[in-house]
């Protein structure tokens, strides 16, 4: 098993040096749900919500969160993203929504981070706008779905 990086010999916590590794292109894939009542997903879907359009704004706070990364993570270095989509897909028979981001950069270090934080927070902008009608939302299932590039290379859940 890999030792946890974020400690150093002493078990202080600290930022691991990057700055050896080579840049590479790195992408990684994180996906979440939320799930919601019937009426609040077909609110969602409509465009009906009073807010307004609720998965073009949680697109935009997702991508934005991305970007913030290592001001919300203490350890997480600050990237150059080259590239950060969000994809909603609506499940009328669940009345939930998946989230799938994709990040990528170039660099020496991975965009985990950043794919999983755009996650929760596109999710956690659903929540808020729709909250007024359905406080019993759920969010979860979180996960990492790939990652490649770096010394580590290819990795699929």
């Amino acid at each position: 098993m890999n030792k946890l990086t974020h400690f150093d010999a002493s078990g202080q916590a600290h930022m691991v040096n990057v700055g050896d590794k080579p840049n590479t292109h790195r992408i990684a894939v994180a996906t979440g749900r939320i799930s919601m009542l019937p009426e609040t997903f077909s609110m969602i879907e409509a465009g009906t919500h009073k807010k307004g359009d609720v998965l073009g704004i949680a697109r935009i706070a997702g991508i934005q969160a991305s970007k913030k990364t290592s001001d919300l993570i203490p350890l997480c270095h600050p990237l150059a993203l080259t590239h950060v989509s969000l994809e909603f897909v609506l499940n009328k028979d669940s009345s939930s929504i998946t989230c799938q981001v994709r990040a990528e950069t170039t660099g020496p270090t991975g965009v985990e981070m950043e794919a999983l934080t755009a996650v929760q927070v596109a999710l956690l902008t659903i929540y808020d706008m729709a909250k007024a009608v359905d406080r019993g939302m759920v969010i979860g299932d979180v996960h990492l779905l790939e990652k490649s590039g770096g010394k580590s290379g290819e990795w699929r859940a």
